[in-house]
C-alpha cells in the first residue's frame, strides 16, 4: 500500500491498516493519530514530525529494507578490510625487523635499534588490548593508549642513539605504526559489534573475520614476505575476538562500553524506520520488533513498549529509553525489589508494573501511567508525580516521605491498607505509619479521602518562631490579594524545632508558589523592620496555642484553626492541646476563670487558701501594664490560671501533672517579659511570691 492510499482512506475516516505493507513509505509530518498499524511492516517507513497519538503499533515490523541492509553489509566488510590492510601493515614492518634480531653476524647499532622498534610495536598493542578490556571506549583507555604510543616511539627513540638517519627513521616508522595498531583494533572491534548489532554474532565472525584476514595477508603477500602474513592474520583475528568481547560486554549493559555501542547502532539504524520528532503520545509497541528504529526527539509520553523486540538496538535519543534499567522496565513490566533512585521514568507507561519492594527514591514519575501497579512497599520517598495515574495501584507499606504531588495526581481506587511517612526509623524507632495503630488499617476510599485533603494545601516554613505582629499583617495582605484565602483557609501551624510550619488550605487551581511568595516577601520584611526598630519581641520559641489565641484576638474575632492529620498536636514541651475552631475573648475568659476558681470548695484551709492565692494571680495577671503582657499573652496566661483551679480539683496523680504544665507555662509568658519597662517589675515580682505559695498547696 502506497503513502497516498493510507493518507486518502485516512482521511475518509478509516482508522484500520492492521497488517499493511508500508515498507518505504513516507508520512513526513502527517497527522495519523488513533491509526491501527498492527502487525504492519513499516520497514523503511518515514515518521519523521507526524502525528501519532494512540496510534498502535502492536507486532509491527520496523527497522531495515533488504537493500539497506546489504548496503551495510559492504561497508562493514570494508571497514573490516581497512582493519586487515592496517594489521597487514603492522605484520610487515614487524617481520621487516624481526630477522636482524636474531641474525648472528648483524652489525650491533642495527640490532639495537631493530630490537627497540620491535618492543615499541609490542607495547603499543598489548596496551590497546589491556586498556580497551578494562577501561572500555573511555577517555581514560584513550589516554592510557596515547601514552603507550609515546613510551613505544620513545623507546624506539632509545634505540637510534647512535644518531644514524635509519635509526631516526626507525622512530618515524614506529610513531605511524603505534596509530595503524589502535586504529586497526579500534576498527575491527565497531565492525565486530556492528555486526553483532546489525545481524547475528555468528555473522560477525564468520564474515568480519574472514575478510580482515584477507586484507592482512594480502598485503604481506603484495610485500613477498610470508612471516608477515602470519603475523598480520593472528593481529587481525585478535582484534576481531576482543571486538566479539566488547560486543557481549555492551549487551550485558556496560557503560565502559557505550561510546562503541552508540556508534554500532548508530550505523545500525541508517536506512532504519524513522519516528524522530514523531509525537507518540498514548502510542502502542507492544511486541513490535524494532531494531534500526530511529525515536530521537520523539514524544513518548506514556508510550506503551511491553514486550517490544531489540528495542536496545534502536535509535532513542536523549528520552528515559536511554537508560537501559528503564527501558528494560518498560519492555519487561518487572522491577520488583530494583533500584531506580534519581531516575527519569516522566511519562513512563507503566500499567500493571509489578515495582513490589522497588526503590524509586527521587525518581520523576510526573505525568507517567501506573495504573494497576504493584507498589506495595515500595520506597516512593521525594517522588516527583505531578499528573501521576495511580489508579486502583497497589501501595500497602509504600513509604510516602516527602512525595510531591499536587491536585492533578490520580489516586482513585488506590489499593493500601497503610503507608510509611518515614524512610528510616525516628529516635523512637518508628517510621510514622498511617493510621497510627499497627492493627488498624485504611478502609475503602480513606487513603483517597485523606491524601486529596492533604493535597490542597500550602506548607510555608517560617525560620525561628512567629513574629505576631509580622504574621497578621503579612495574612491580611495575602487575603486582598488571594480573595479565596481567610483566615479560615489556615489547617495547621506545627511546631518544627525552632521553626513553624504553617499549612493553608487552597482550591486545587492555586497558583501555590505564588501564595508562598505572597506571604513570605511582606512577612520577613516586617520582621526585619521590627527587629530594626526593636518595637516588638520576636517569638523564637512560639506555642502553637499562643498562636492560635494571639491570632483570634483580632478585633473582629478571627476564627482560628490548629490541627494536623491526626487532630493533635504536641506543643511547649509536653504540653497537649486540641484546638479546633475555638474563638477566643479576654472578657470570655476572664469570666472562665472566676468561675473555675468559685468551683473550688471551702471545705478545708488549704483549699481556701489555694482559692485566695488563684484570685490574687488573676487579678495582677488582668491589670498588668499592655505594653509589659500583651492581650494575647494575658489570655494564654489566664487560660493557664484556669486550668490550675481545674487542677485542684483532680485526683492527686492527676493534679501534680497538670499543675505542673499549667505553671511551666505561665513560667515562660513571665520570662518573656521585657524586663526594661518599669512596669514589669510589679509583675515579675507579684508573680514570684504567688507561684511557689501555689505550687506548694497542689
Amino acid at each position: 500500500m502506497k503513502a497516498e492510499e493510507v493518507q486518502r482512506r485516512y482521511a475518509a475516516g478509516e482508522r484500520n491498516f492492521a497488517g499493511a505493507n508500508l515498507r518505504g513509505c513516507s508520512f513526513k509530518n502527517q497527522n495519523l493519530s488513533g491509526a491501527n498499524f498492527g502487525g504492519a511492516d513499516i520497514r523503511g517507513a518515514n515518521f519523521t514530525s507526524a502525528i501519532l497519538r494512540e496510534a498502535t503499533f502492536t507486532g509491527a515490523t520496523a527497522g531495515l529494507q533488504k537493500r539497506w541492509m546489504i548496503s551495510q553489509l559492504l561497508l562493514l566488510l570494508l571497514l573490516s578490510g581497512l582493519a586487515g590492510f592496517l594489521q597487514g601493515y603492522f605484520g610487515y614492518v614487524l617481520s621487516f625487523y624481526l630477522p636482524s634480531v636474531w641474525a648472528s653476524n648483524y652489525d650491533r647499532t642495527f640490532l639495537i635499534q631493530d630490537l627497540a622498534v620491535t618492543a615499541s610495536y609490542m607495547i603499543t598493542i598489548v596496551a590497546t588490548y589491556i586498556a580497551i578490556i578494562r577501561q572500555g571506549f573511555t577517555l581514560k583507555a584513550f589516554i592510557t593508549i596515547a601514552s603507550a604510543g609515546a613510551v613505544a616511539i620513545a623507546v624506539a627513540g632509545a634505540g637510534a642513539v647512535s644518531g644514524s638517519v635509519s635509526g631516526a627513521g626507525a622512530v618515524a616508522v614506529v610513531g605511524t605504526g603505534a596509530g595503524a595498531v589502535s586504529l586497526a583494533v579500534t576498527l575491527a572491534v565497531i565492525v565486530a559489534v556492528s555486526f553483532a548489532v546489525a545481524g547475528s554474532v555468528s555473522l560477525a565472525v564468520i564474515v568480519a573475520v574472514s575478510f580482515a584476514v584477507a586484507g592482512s595477508v594480502s598485503l604481506a603477500v603484495s610485500f613477498a614476505i610470508a612471516s608477515s602474513g602470519l603475523v598480520a592474520g593472528a593481529g587481525a583475528v585478535s582484534a576481531l575476538l576482543l571486538g566479539l568481547f566488547v560486543s557481549r560486554q555492551m549487551k550485558k549493559g556496560h557503560e565502559k562500553f557505550d561510546f562503541v555501542r552508540t556508534i554500532a547502532v548508530a550505523f545500525g539504524a541508517i536506512g532504519g524506520t524513522t519516528f524522530d520528532n514523531a509525537d507518540l503520545t498514548n502510542a502502542n509497541f507492544s511486541g513490535a520488533l524494532l531494531k534500526s528504529t530511529h525515536f530521537s526527539g520523539a514524544t513518548v509520553m506514556r508510550t506503551c513498549w511491553t514486550n517490544a523486540k531489540k528495542l536496545d538496538r534502536a535509535r532513542v535519543g536523549n528520552s528515559i529509553l536511554s537508560n537501559p534499567k528503564v527501558r528494560e522496565l518498560l519492555v519487561t513490566g518487572n522491577g520488583y525489589s530494583k533500584n531506580y533512585e534519581d531516575c527519569n521514568l516522566r511519562g513512563a507507561n507503566l500499567t500493571g508494573a509489578t515495582l513490589h519492594k522497588a526503590n524509586l527514591k527521587r525518581a520523576d514519575l510526573s505525568e507517567a501511567t501506573l495504573h494497576k501497579a504493584d507498589l506495595r512497599e515500595a520506597n516512593l520517598a521525594e517522588v516527583q508525580a505531578i499528573d501521576t495515574n495511580f489508579t486502583e495501584a497497589a501501595l500497602t507499606g509504600a513509604c510516602l516521605e516527602g512525595w510531591n504531588i499536587d491536585h492533578t495526581t490520580k489516586l482513585d481506587r488506590v489499593d493500601c491498607q497503610y503507608v510509611f511517612l518515614l524512610e528510616h526509623p525516628n529516635a523512637m524507632g518508628n517510621r510514622e505509619r498511617r493510621p497510627h495503630h499497627p492493627d488498624q488499617v485504611f478502609r475503602s476510599g480513606e487513603f483517597e479521602k485523606l491524601y486529596k485533603k492533604m493535597i490542597n494545601v500550602v506548607q510555608i516554613l517560617l525560620r525561628d518562631g512567629i513574629n505576631q505582629e509580622a504574621f497578621r499583617e503579612a495574612f491580611q495582605k495575602l487575603m486582598e490579594e488571594h480573595p479565596d484565602i481567610s483566615f479560615d483557609s489556615i489547617q495547621g501551624i506545627e511546631k518544627k524545632g525552632s521553626d513553624v510550619l504553617v499549612t493553608l488550605e487552597v482550591s486545587e487551581t492555586a497558583d501555590k508558589a505564588r501564595i508562598a511568595q505572597d506571604f513570605l516577601k511582606p512577612y520577613e520584611e516586617r520582621v526585619k523592620q521590627l527587629e530594626a526598630e526593636n518595637e516588638q519581641l520576636k517569638l523564637r520559641s512560639a506555642d502553637l496555642k499562643d498562636i492560635a489565641i494571639a491570632l483570634a484576638n483580632k478585633p473582629n474575632h478571627i476564627t482560628q484553626k490548629v490541627n494536623d492529620q491526626s487532630q493533635n498536636f504536641k506543643v511547649g514541651g509536653d504540653f497537649n492541646i486540641n484546638a479546633t475552631n475555638s474563638i477566643v475573648g479576654l472578657r470570655e475568659i476572664s469570666g472562665n476563670v472566676t468561675n473555675a476558681i468559685n468551683q473550688l470548695p471551702d471545705t478545708s484551709t488549704d483549699e481556701a487558701n489555694l482559692k485566695e492565692l488563684l484570685t490574687q494571680l488573676q487579678a495582677v495577671l488582668e491589670t498588668a501594664d499592655q505594653a509589659v503582657l500583651p492581650e494575647a499573652d494575658k489570655a494564654d496566661a489566664l487560660e493557664q490560671v484556669k486550668l490550675l483551679a481545674e487542677a485542684a480539683q483532680k485526683p492527686e496523680a492527676e493534679k501534680k501533672t497538670l499543675g505542673a504544665k499549667a505553671i511551666r507555662f505561665l513560667q515562660r509568658i513571665v520570662d518573656a517579659v521585657p524586663t526594661a519597662l518599669p512596669t514589669a517589675t510589679t509583675l515579675v515580682t507579684e508573680f514570684n511570691q504567688l507561684v511557689p505559695a501555689i505550687v506548694t498547696l497542689l
